[in-house]
């Protein structure tokens, strides 16, 4: 099977509990980069979730993909950098980095490792198949290769509900919580169905960054503008984040004002003072829409966030044009049902 940029990666949808039955196969919701590794012969590409290139960042992932036994095969699997028996998502944040020199570095103290959960194919196609042959093909996959090449894993599944409640007990850290999977259905290349689905212990979302205000009085950013597209293409202001780092704001203000051109928003924009807060500043600086940022938040209602949002992580994996409306149809895990 040749090297294709046509494959993209299935994703889940957000539901509030866990589906039982016995069509559903549970796994961890790993807390890194979603991620397809193909390899054709020599060559090898990693795809992102909005099938950005991310091959230049992970040089040790390249080079563990060609020391694979196999030449002709596609993996659907996250990207992570360990850090003791645990993950860093902040680790692997800074592997995204224009520099090949610090990217060369990066990969010798913190080593990615790519934790495969699909295969869609090794010499043929498999999306057509069903996830009970493709599971098992994957895992005579890694009973055949992974030994030799320490930087995969294999992702683990049970059909047993008891083991996906206690990984959903320890979300947080390495889990961002669990994935179900209908067993009897193919890879839906690129889309969002039913037959795939997630259960995270929060509501997040994630977020183009519009614009930004300064501090009060000083020349310091002092929160994000965030905003969401609607199905016309429009970009709305749906809020703002504030729990910057004080010691990443001076930097992170260079980076704000070089990106700085109107409009920011094309649909709703920013207000001045409200009945919420009179004191603030009606003033924004309008960005290009290119960062994306991941909140998490308690209330959607009106069109916008409600009681501010907390930042989570940066994504730098995620194209501007993912961050849609759509998300915020998730729900909260429902927690006592879950762990009951």
């Amino acid at each position: 099977m040749a090297l294709s940029d046509d494959i993209r990666p299935m994703e889940a949808r957000s539901v509030e509990t866990i589906p039982v039955g016995p069509q559903w196969q549970y796994e961890p919701k790993w807390d890194g980069f979603r991620c397809l590794l193909m390899r054709s012969g020599g060559q090898v590409a990693l795809l992102s979730k909005s099938g950005q290139p991310l091959a230049r960042y992970f040089p040790d992932i390249v080079a563990a993909a060609k020391a694979v036994g196999a030449t002709e095969f596609v993996l659907d699997g996250e990207l992570v950098v360990q850090t003791g028996r645990s993950v860093s998502f902040d680790a692997l944040l800074q592997r995204i980095h224009p520099a090949k020199s610090r990217v060369d570095r990066l990969s010798q103290e913190t080593p990615a490792t790519f934790i495969a959960f699909d295969l869609l194919g090794e010499r043929k196609p498999l999306l057509k198949e069903p996830l009970t042959s493709r599971r098992k093909a994957l895992e005579a996959f890694a009973r055949k290769h992974f030994k030799r090449v320490p930087s995969f894993r294999l992702s683990p599944a049970t059909r047993e509900l008891r083991e996906a409640k206690a990984w959903f007990a320890r979300a947080g850290d390495a889990l961002d919580g669990i994935i179900a999977k209908r067993v009897d259905q193919p890879y839906a290349s690129g889309e969002r169905t039913p037959s795939m689905v997630k259960i995270k212990n929060y509501r997040s979302a994630d977020c183009v960054v519009g614009g930004f205000r300064y501090n009060s009085g000083t020349k310091v950013v002092g929160s994000l503008l965030l905003g969401l597209y609607d199905k016309k293409g429009l970009l709305h202001h749906v809020g703002y984040t504030s729990n910057l780092k004080a010691h990443e704001k001076p930097a992170l203000t260079k980076k704000l004002e070089r990106m700085i051109a109107p409009p920011g928003f094309t649909g709703d924009k920013p207000g001045g003072p409200s009945r919420w807060n009179s004191k603030r500043s009606a003033e924004w600086n309008p960005l290009r829409p290119e960062l994306v940022v991941e909140v998490s938040y308690d209330h959607f209602n009106g069109g916008r966030f409600r009681h501010g949002t907390s930042l989570l992580r940066w994504r730098p994996d995620k194209a501007p044009a993912q961050c849609t409306m759509d998300q915020l149809k998730q729900k909260r895990a429902n927690l006592e049902s879950i762990l009951s």
